[in-house]
């Protein structure tokens, strides 16, 4: 029984020892398929985003804001020559209400023929864009030979399964629309852009009054819904005691200022009187700084009655927190009042927020009282002017005498702060010394160095 034992053991030690003779064993893998052209994969990839860089949202914005210049063009020009046939004296103000017709038939060839070439090139650009996504399509069927293992067509099934599942669930839930507005809603949509300058005009006083503001009531009374106001700093470029109404646009143009001025008071300057160029109309009052005061004054234009609203302690005025560039700021402008679609906010710097801007809302009242309050990050004397659309506050900066950036957003919804807004001002004059938005007509209206100017606000 032993030695049967002693045999299988030696047996056993015999076989191991031929098998770790054999040191290295080699596999021959052959491929039978193609090799995968990833030089070809590379250049298709470079062709799509060289499309994808040809098409881009400019493209189609700058062919919305030419639109968007003629649709306003048109009826402006009509209205205009409705107004000369009717007021026509056959004496100066016949000529110059035809020169103003003149200047916008001029305007409107000029649109048109920037429309015309830009047309042509979108459909040269459409043209050449089919063909380079015939050629992708092309390639990528030939590169999806490839696919043996049907990696790609398995993705594609799948995105194709998801598809359907997300229709059939919103088919059987329904999402529930909300019955309220959600809060900060813009029945506009998204600020997107600015046009380039719609109107550019010294009105009747050409070249006198570098400081001003201008624009249109958002909340205008009854049988006033065309009218136009004018305030000009006439006391050192500082202050001013009386707003000018015009009863339409091409009466501001040519100088015509009917009904005419109505009067703060009689002294400028003195109590209540208007004090920088930072002013708004709203409701058929206006809203600006007080003289010598960090408050905000409203003068009742049809009772000529003034009440004021106090600031928050340490509110910087007469010059202690204006807006400013690297080489000069502008006197008088630590109060900045604004109008949207919702009403009038005040915009300003306080010593308890390192000179920080502070956005606060005006509720409506007479006198006005102040409503909720917001504090932002960015410096009040690092910025040129601010103002509100749809509930955001829009800030902007000096680029250069022919540019200003509005570069800053606050939402006052969500409390976001942007700071990479990047939207360009081309500007008519060096300086703009006060911007209103009008949400009657989504114009920006533009004051600086006795000329105003407009803009027309791009929504999605």
């Amino acid at each position: 029984m032993k030695l049967k034992v002693i045999v299988t053991l030696c047996a056993l030690i015999t076989v191991t020892r031929q098998a770790r003779q054999h040191d290295k064993c080699v596999c021959e893998l052959s491929n039978t398929g193609k090799a995968f052209p990833h030089d070809k994969l590379s250049t298709v990839e470079d062709n799509a985003s060289k499309c994808t860089n040809n098409i881009t949202p400019q493209k189609t914005l700058e062919l919305e804001s030419l639109l968007l210049g003629l649709e306003r063009r048109l009826p402006r020009l009509l209205e205009d020559v409705s107004m000369l046939e009717k007021e026509d004296d056959g004496d100066l103000y016949a000529v110059l209400s035809l020169q103003v017709v003149e200047n916008e038939l001029t305007e409107i060839k000029q649109l048109i023929d920037r429309l015309n070439g830009t047309t042509l090139g979108h459909q040269q650009l459409t043209t050449e864009t089919n063909k380079q996504l015939e050629d992708l399509r092309a390639e990528m069927v030939q590169l999806e030979t490839y696919d043996t293992t049907q990696v790609v067509k398995g993705h594609q099934d799948n995105h194709r399964l998801r598809k359907d599942l997300d229709q059939c669930r919103n088919t059987l839930f329904p999402t529930i629309q909300p019955t309220q507005r959600p809060h900060g809603y813009c029945p506009h949509g998204q600020f997107r852009n600015i046009t380039t300058p719609r109107v550019y005009t010294a009105g009747e006083y050409a070249g006198s009054y570098k400081y001003g503001a201008w624009g249109r009531d958002p909340k205008p009374e009854a049988g006033k819904e065309s009218w136009y106001w004018r305030v000009m700093l006439t006391s050192g470029d500082k202050h001013s005691n009386y707003v000018r109404l015009y009863s339409s646009l091409s009466a501001l143009i040519v100088g015509v200022a009917k009904p005419g001025s109505v009067m703060i008071h009689s002294s400028n300057p003195t109590t209540n009187t208007i004090q920088g160029p930072n002013v708004v109309l709203y409701g058929g009052a206006l809203y600006y700084n007080c003289y010598n005061k960090p408050d905000v004054c409203r003068f009742n234009l049809t009772t000529t009655t003034v009440t004021t609203l106090e600031l928050p302690r340490g509110t910087r005025f007469n010059s202690k927190g204006n807006f400013c560039h690297l080489d000069e700021c502008y006197p008088y402008t630590d109060l900045d009042l604004a109008t949207d679609e919702s009403g009038v906010w005040v915009i300003y710097t306080t010593s308890q927020d390192f000179g920080n801007l502070v956005l606060s809302k005006l509720e409506e009242g007479d006198p006005p009282t102040l409503g909720q309050t917001w504090r932002t990050s960015v410096y009040k004397q690092g910025v040129t002017n601010t103002f509100m659309a749809c509930g955001v506050l829009y800030v902007t900066r000096y680029v250069n005498k022919d540019t200003e950036e509005i570069f800053y957003s606050f939402d006052t919804a969500t409390g976001a702060e942007r700071f990479n807004v990047g939207i360009f001002i081309k500007k008519m004059t060096p300086n703009i010394y006060s911007l209103n938005y009008s949400p009657v007509d989504k114009i920006l209206h533009a004051y600086g160095d006795a000329y105003m100017v407009t803009y027309k606000v791009l929504f999605s």
